[in-house]
């Protein structure tokens, strides 16, 4: 497993690619601003327009030179496992080193398990199984599996990462947690309160001490925001975004799963969450397409800064 802990134990910032199109000058603009991580999450069918994450950190790699890339996340169960090893390792490989793998199981969009003709309640054994094929296939040649859904027979995987990519796992539920043990060098739960982020991450030290792997697991976080000089404009904005988004009503919710607010709020919400634990954090704008740049500026130049100087 690779090392994902961030240099000298500081807290680091991904900021969620956004639009589907210009994705060069999106990677650009976030590079700009001084986050660390470019991300984009992906779906075949969803209520809201998605791309796809390898594509589009293929276009945000050659548009960047340091900013490192993260799927938040790969739907691993719908990729055969090989053909998931290849796109990382090439991806990682372009790019000199600077992707990051971060995996979930999806389910929420059944119809899109339909059309890829893959039973939904076989998602959580596919990503396990493809999780141990593809370490092994980016450390070893001439491997062998036979498993439930995938068969190797002596193969090769060529170009190798010089390192197998950083593998996040995101979830929410304990067997996400047990995944993260078992075959993470990442945790990056979404929707969590700092409460239950503190507690995933002390379930997930423990199973990897009982499983005796002495390396520990990087606490991290996905967590939706949204910027503004005023609060009450702020929560509608994440509210009306993520009610769309999700297909649900997220009016009451946004207090519990999102950050939103001005600076003081959004700093004193982000400190919730690094006290819990986090350590690389994801952010994902929740606002309308017409304020979410300034809402992703309003956050790197007046709340990032904050969270950094204190660890200072």
């Amino acid at each position: 497993m690779s090392d994902s802990t961030p240099a000298d134990g500081k807290i680091e910032f991904g900021l969620a690619l956004r639009r589907s199109d210009d994705i060069a000058g999106q990677a650009r603009h976030i590079e700009a601003l001084g986050y660390d991580y470019a991300t984009t999450g992906e779906h075949v069918f969803f209520h809201v327009p998605t791309s796809n994450g390898f594509i589009s950190l293929a276009v945000a790699a050659g548009a960047t030179t340091t900013l490192k890339l993260m799927t938040s996340i790969t739907l691993i169960p719908l990729y055969p496992a090989a053909l998931c090893a290849k796109l990382a390792a090439s991806l990682d490989v372009a790019s000199g080193g600077r992707f990051h793998l971060g995996v979930g199981v999806g389910g929420e969009m059944p119809s899109e398990f339909e059309a890829c003709g893959v039973p939904v309640r076989e998602r959580g054994a596919r990503t396990n199984e493809a999780l141990e094929i593809m370490q092994r296939l980016w450390t070893e040649d001439d491997v062998t599996f036979e498993g439930r859904f995938n068969t190797l027979s002596g193969v090769t995987l060529e170009p190798k990462p010089a390192s197998p990519p950083p593998v996040w796992v995101s979830g929410r539920q304990d067997a996400a947690w047990r995944r993260a043990a078992r075959y993470g060098d990442g945790w990056l739960p979404y929707m969590y309160t700092p409460e239950r982020l503190a507690e995933s991450n002390e379930a997930i030290a423990r199973y990897r001490e009982d499983a005796g792997n002495p390396t520990p697991v990087t606490p991290g976080l996905f967590v939706f925001f949204c910027c503004h000089p005023d609060n009450d404009t702020a929560i509608s904005y994440a509210a009306e975004r993520l009610s769309k988004q999700y297909a649900q009503d997220f009016s009451q919710l946004v207090h519990k799963y999102a950050i939103a607010g001005d600076p003081d709020r959004c700093a004193a919400r982000l400190r919730e969450y690094t006290d819990a634990g986090a350590r690389t954090i994801v952010l994902s704008a929740a606002s309308p397409m017409s304020y979410i740049e300034q809402s992703e500026r309003f956050m790197a130049d007046e709340v990032l800064p904050r969270i950094r100087q204190a660890q200072d």
